[in-house]
């Protein structure tokens, strides 16, 4: 039963294996065989691959299946078409084509293998590029946020700044009318005069200007500081939600390209492996003399080649003749008497019918 499935996978004609030798349809059963486990391990390769797309197993198994039998038929078809005539340089130009479908398809069955086999190394990959792209997304969104806050924090220090040169004028002020009252400076007259009220007024009203300048620009240091804080929400709310994106850049593309960049030579020969796997039932084919399968194959392909050819010639004769035979007849016919005055006699009725007709259709005219 196994035996029979795989020289079906071999899409040998089972009709003319069954009379070969035992021989002859266990070589067919080994390529079926290979045909059939390419085709295993391309439905695997493809559900994990499909995998890290969907992310859904049913749907990464049903689309690998599909995936399977496609490779299934084009290895089962790319077998069956290739025929032993006996001569090397014409089946290698027949098989050179579908090598190259072979080596095509073994790059596209090892690669999501060579991805499975190599998950550890590319998730380590993966994960150094997470973090670089997370401190350059963290550098991109801040240079958004940076120059506001700078501004801001500019117009704080410019607040500040005149707070503080009025508190500096101040206390210059209160300088000036403590030394008039000791004497030491000023009218140097000790007690408090004229001047010293006058430079006292003074101070208080530069005082009054300070307080009333501190309540202005703390309520506007404290508008600003606000934005401040709403940009750095708004620098961490933006962080936080892109954050998600780099934490998924895991996909197919992504783990290829992580692929790349590790030592080509391990995934190298696992490419070699698949593709000795996809091109053995060609060379099996190629290498193998000719058995009586193949013989008892062309016998059938060549008898019905003749039989068509010969119908075909049959044909030719018959119309080539025939058509000879009629021009003899009608070259015999056409100077009788009897049949010109038979025409004749007909014509000069038609053209009658034809007279009458037009009489009549003028006179309903008028």
């Amino acid at each position: 039963m196994l035996k029979k499935f795989f020289i079906l996978c071999s899409g040998a004609d089972t009709d003319i294996l069954d009379t070969c030798s035992n021989g002859e349809q266990n070589k067919y059963a080994g390529i079926g065989a290979t045909v059939f486990f390419t085709a295993v391990m391309a439905t695997i390769a493809a559900s994990y691959a499909l995998y890290t797309v969907f992310d859904n197993l049913y749907t990464s198994v049903f689309f690998g299946l599909v995936w399977g039998l496609l490779i299934f038929n084009l290895d089962r078809y790319i077998v069956s078409t290739i025929k032993k005539t006996g001569n090397i340089v014409d089946e290698l130009i027949q098989a050179s084509p579908r090598l190259l479908l072979a080596v095509i398809i073994a790059i596209v069955i090892s690669k999501p293998i060579e991805l499975k086999i190599f998950e550890k190394e590319i998730n380590q990959v993966l994960l150094t590029e997470k973090n670089n792209m997370t401190l350059d997304n963290k550098t991109q969104i801040a240079e958004q946020f940076t120059p506001k806050i700078e501004a801001f924090n500019t117009k704080i220090d410019s607040l500040q700044s005149d707070i503080n040169n009025k508190e500096a004028e101040v206390n210059a002020l209160y300088d000036v009318y403590i030394n008039e009252a000791e004497g030491t400076a000023g009218t140097k007259l000790l007690g408090k005069g004229p001047v010293y009220k006058e430079k006292r007024d003074k101070h208080d009203a530069a005082l009054a200007e300070l307080q009333q300048l501190k309540t202005d620009n703390k309520a506007k240091i404290e508008a600003l500081e606000a934005k401040i804080t709403q940009a750095e929400t708004d620098y961490t709310n933006q962080v936080t939600s892109s954050q998600p994106i780099i934490d998924n850049f895991d996909g197919l593309m992504a783990r290829v390209n992580a692929l790349n960049k590790l030592p080509w030579l391990p995934s190298f020969f696992i490419f070699l492996l698949f593709l000795a796997i996809e091109t053995s039932p060609i060379f099996a084919k190629l290498l193998s003399p000719r058995g009586a399968y193949d013989y008892k194959l062309e016998d059938e392909e060549t008898a019905l080649k003749t039989h068509v050819l010969q119908n075909k010639n049959q044909r030719e004769i018959m119309l080539e003749t025939d058509t000879a035979v009629n021009d003899r007849i009608y070259n015999d016919i056409k100077n009788e008497d009897e049949l010109y005055n038979y025409k004749r006699k007909k014509a000069r009725e038609l053209m009658q019918l034809q007279a009458d007709a037009f009489y009549k259709k003028q006179k309903n005219i008028l």
